[in-house]
């Protein structure tokens, strides 16, 4: 099976592999502060699923000079993806906002931003931001979806409906971005059906590229107590890569497939261990889907 992946996507787009920079807009979350829940996703870490980005004390700009010399080593692009990973980036002072991104949008190394949040986070100040970035570079969204289904929404305490998600994937669209849509293969109690309703959901939804992550079990989340407790099981690797394939086969040939798996931080990854080697999975991963 071939897929249509990021670096294929990149290439055709900008003609020269980029290489992503994970920054930090020091937001937080809805999900977080009270506004729709307290204590965030159970599966979410302390740091909002933003282990590998930047320290958010700094300026937008000393955070993509340090996430430039932390990846000298290993990479030689000249231009790079200016990712912001952390939390709801979409969620705070929308003039705030605006500066950060701006401020790396206008750099001659920035290629493309990439603005990570929740469905529930894109009021018309936010949408107008969005349209002014856009003009100056390319703009992508991530939709930390997860799952279509309602009852794993409220295990997870996703606290947003799939009519908002609707509703804010018709607004995107309407501005010619990028979206890129997250969804979990793994979460407790789903069915490999429940995780393909969800793929498909994603597909017909009119997102653009699509992350499929690997439940991760981190320190100190809701998600440790529960695994702890024996609540749920977490996947084999052969499990993992059955369901992969199947919700692969699912998806449009023209979509960008961002991702196909995952790696949490080794520091705080309670389980699966197996998903901690990265380089073992990846590559058994793609000729596993290289096959079909």
């Amino acid at each position: 099976m071939k897929l249509y992946t990021a670096n294929d996507y990149i290439r055709d787009t900008f003609g020269e592999k980029l290489y992503k920079i994970s920054l930090n807009a020091g937001t937080t979350c809805p999900n977080r502060d009270g506004t729709v829940g307290i204590g965030g996703c159970i599966f979410c870490s302390a740091s909002g699923s933003g282990d590998f980005s930047e320290n958010a004390e700094l300026d937008i700009n000393s955070q993509i000079e340090r996430a430039k010399m932390r990846i000298a080593g290993k990479c030689r692009c000249k231009r790079f993806i200016a990712y912001f990973q952390s939390f709801t980036n979409t969620y705070g002072d929308p003039e705030t906002l605006r500066r950060k991104f701006l401020a790396a949008a206008k750099r001659d190394d920035i290629a493309a931003v990439s603005i990570a949040s929740r469905p529930d986070c894109f009021g018309p100040e936010i949408l107008e931001i969005i349209n002014e970035v856009r003009t100056i570079k390319p703009v992508w969204i991530e939709l930390g979806l997860q799952t279509s289904n309602d009852r794993t929404a409220k295990l997870i305490n996703r606290c947003y409906t799939l009519d908002e998600y609707d509703k804010t994937m018709n607004n995107l669209k309407r501005l010619d971005v990028h979206v890129v849509v997250h969804m979990i293969i793994g979460l407790p109690g789903e069915t490999k059906q429940d995780m393909i309703s969800t793929v498909r959901y994603i597909a017909d939804s009119g997102a653009d590229g699509i992350k499929l992550q690997l439940l991760h079990v981190l320190k100190n989340t809701v998600l440790e107590k529960m695994y702890i407790n024996g609540e749920f099981d977490v996947l084999t690797f052969e499990e993992y890569a059955d369901i992969l394939c199947d919700c692969l086969m699912e998806l449009p040939p023209d979509m960008v497939v961002h991702r196909f798996t995952g790696d949490g931080p080794k520091k705080i990854l309670v389980a699966p261990m197996w998903s901690a080697d990265k380089k073992m999975v990846l590559n058994r991963l793609n000729r596993i889907v290289s096959d079909l």
